[in-house]
C-alpha cells in the first residue's frame, strides 16, 4: 500500500522524512505529489535504499482553466510517474476525468466541488482514478468534518455505481500527518466505507506507479507495443 504525499517546499516534512515515517507505517511506497510551481528536490533511488520503501516521483497539477490543465499535463507526463490534478473546480474536474493521461483526479469535491454521476462514468471510461481524501475528516472539527464526511460519502456511491477505479489517501503534507493503513482503514468504516474498498483506494497508488514505469521503459514502443529482445542479443 502506498501513500501520496505533499513535501517541502510544498509540504513541511522532506521526503526522506515522509519516506521514513511511511516505511515506519508499514507502507511499501510514497508517491510525492508536490504541485508542479512547488517542485520538491529528492533523490529518490538513494531514499527507497536508505528506509527500504518504494519513491515515485508525482506532480498534482494545479490549474484554473482547462487549457493551462491541458498544457501542464502534456508537460509533465513523460518525465513523472505519477500525473494528479488538482480537483474542486467544475470545469478542472470534467478536464480530468476526459484524458486518459490523468492518472487521479484529486479531492474533485474540495472548494464546493461538483461532481456527478456523468463525471464518475466519463472517469471509468477513461481509467481515471477518483480519490478519496480523508485528509479533512483527519484534520477538521465540527462542521467543516461533517460536510466532508458527507462529500466522501457521495462521492463513494458515485464511483460505485459507475464502476470507476479509485484512490485513498490522507493527503499528508508533514511526516505527523502520515497515519498506518489500519489507522486509514478504521476511518472508512467509521465515515461508512467497507475495509476492502479502503485497502484498495491504498494499493492502487502501487498499481499505477507499476503499470507507468512500465510504460516509460524501454521496452514499451507505445502503450500495447513492447520491444522484445533475442536472447541472443543480450549479455
Amino acid at each position: 500500500m502506498y501513500e501520496a504525499v505533499y513535501a517541502h517546499p510544498d509540504g513541511n516534512s522532506t521526503v526522506a522524512r515522509h519516506a521514513l515515517t511511511a516505511a515506519d507505517s508499514d507502507y511499501n511506497g510514497i508517491v510525492v505529489r508536490n504541485h508542479g510551481n512547488e517542485p520538491a528536490e529528492y533523490d529518490a533511488d538513494a531514499i527507497s535504499d536508505a528506509y527500504d520503501i518504494d519513491v515515485a516521483a508525482g506532480v498534482e497539477v494545479r490549474a484554473d482553466d482547462p487549457s493551462r490543465a491541458s498544457g501542464f499535463v502534456g508537460n509533465y507526463r513523460s518525465d513523472r510517474t505519477v500525473v494528479v490534478v488538482h480537483g474542486g473546480d467544475r470545469r478542472i474536474n470534467r478536464f480530468a476525468v476526459e484524458q486518459p493521461t490523468v492518472d487521479v483526479l484529486a479531492h474533485p469535491m474540495r472548494e464546493d466541488g461538483d461532481f456527478n454521476h456523468v463525471l464518475a462514468n466519463a472517469a471509468a471510461d477513461n481509467g481515471v482514478r477518483v480519490e478519496f481524501d480523508f485528509g479533512p475528516v483527519l484534520r477538521s472539527s465540527g462542521g467543516s468534518r461533517v460536510r466532508a464526511i458527507k462529500e466522501l460519502r457521495k462521492l463513494r456511491e458515485l464511483v460505485a455505481d459507475a464502476g470507476a477505479p479509485f484512490v485513498v489517501s490522507a493527503s499528508p503534507s508533514t511526516h505527523l500527518q502520515i497515519r498506518a493503513p489500519r489507522d486509514i482503514i478504521a476511518v472508512g468504516e467509521t465515515i461508512g466505507f467497507d475495509a476492502d474498498t479502503v485497502r484498495e483506494g491504498l494499493t492502487e497508488w502501487g498499481r499505477v506507479v507499476e503499470r507507468n514505469r512500465e510504460r516509460q521503459s524501454d521496452a514499451v514502443i507505445e502503450p500495447g507495443v513492447r520491444l522484445e529482445r533475442d536472447a541472443d542479443d543480450i549479455e
